[in-house]
């Protein structure tokens, strides 16, 4: 029997592709919802399952960034060929997205025993995402938003690229708020901020879905469930990117930091009635 039903990959489809770009923790999401339907979290096919759901998600982010990431890739090209086009933003930028992802890939292939155990505990997820709104509050109060996207550097990318690795080690902090936050405190805007975030976001987690592919196939998660997940986080997460770029466009976080804390506590009450298991 399959440890996931096809019923619960469309919810859990639609909860991945609704927050993973969104500074809420689509991981913290994923498993308060899995609790709630009855589901192992720390389940190896679980976990795979949940990784794997992400390429759909991810699948949006090409797709609707497609021109660009066109673009950048053009000029690495271009850069790779010809010594002339590497004064290029665009060939330098690829290059920065490279070297950003290359800590998070390490931390994680490191502490994957932690990160799939002790740290996956709902009580883990409740902490982080507190603690995570109070960092990207104080990030949004302290970012003087002066700086777009054309002005990030090698400092910006690797500084925000290494982010990651808060929600990686903490699900709960959010990835997108975590790289969120960093880039707000490093002045850029809100606009700047979240797409960096978008792009910094394909190799590493396309990475991890690859990653987790063989573990949700041989250990109780059927072709079916993963296939209607991924398809589901991949309309859901292409509306609530291009939601949310209009969002930032004329609002702060504040929203996120609120909903985020809501969140959060209702968690640390459900857990210590004993309502959910961690």
């Amino acid at each position: 029997m399959s440890a996931i039903s096809v019923g619960q990959a469309v919810v859990l489809g639609a909860v991945e592709g609704v927050t993973e770009f969104l500074p809420v923790s689509s991981t913290g999401h994923l498993k308060i919802t899995e609790g709630l339907m009855g589901i192992q979290v720390d389940d190896p096919a679980v976990v795979g399952f949940s990784a794997v759901i992400q390429v759909g998600a991810i699948a949006a982010v090409l797709v609707y960034f497609f021109k660009d990431i066109v673009r950048i890739v053009s000029a690495w090209g271009r850069g790779l060929a010809n010594r002339d086009e590497r004064y290029h933003h665009d060939y330098k930028f690829a290059w920065w997205v490279i070297y950003a992802t290359i800590p998070i890939v390490a931390v994680g292939l490191a502490a994957k025993p932690l990160i799939e155990g002790p740290l996956a505990s709902l009580w883990v997820v409740a902490g982080s995402l507190i603690v995570g709104s109070a960092v990207m509050w104080a990030a949004d109060q302290m970012g003087r938003h002066k700086r777009g996207e054309d002005d990030t550097s090698f400092k910006d990318a690797m500084l925000v690229g290494s982010s990651q690795i808060l929600a990686l080690l903490f699900p709960g902090f959010s990835r997108s708020g975590a790289t969120m936050s960093t880039a707000l405190i490093l002045d850029l805007d809100r606009i700047a901020a979240t797409r960096l975030s978008f792009f910094l976001g394909i190799p590493a987690l396309t990475g991890a879905g690859l990653y987790e592919l063989k573990d949700a196939l041989g250990t109780g998660v059927g072709a079916a469930p993963l296939a209607v997940g991924t398809v589901v986080s991949f309309v859901v997460a292409y509306a609530s990117i291009a939601w949310l770029l209009k969002f930032v466009a004329k609002h702060s976080f504040n929203a996120f930091v609120v909903y985020r804390i809501v969140v959060g506590v209702l968690l640390f009450g459900l857990l210590a009635t004993g309502a959910l298991s961690s």
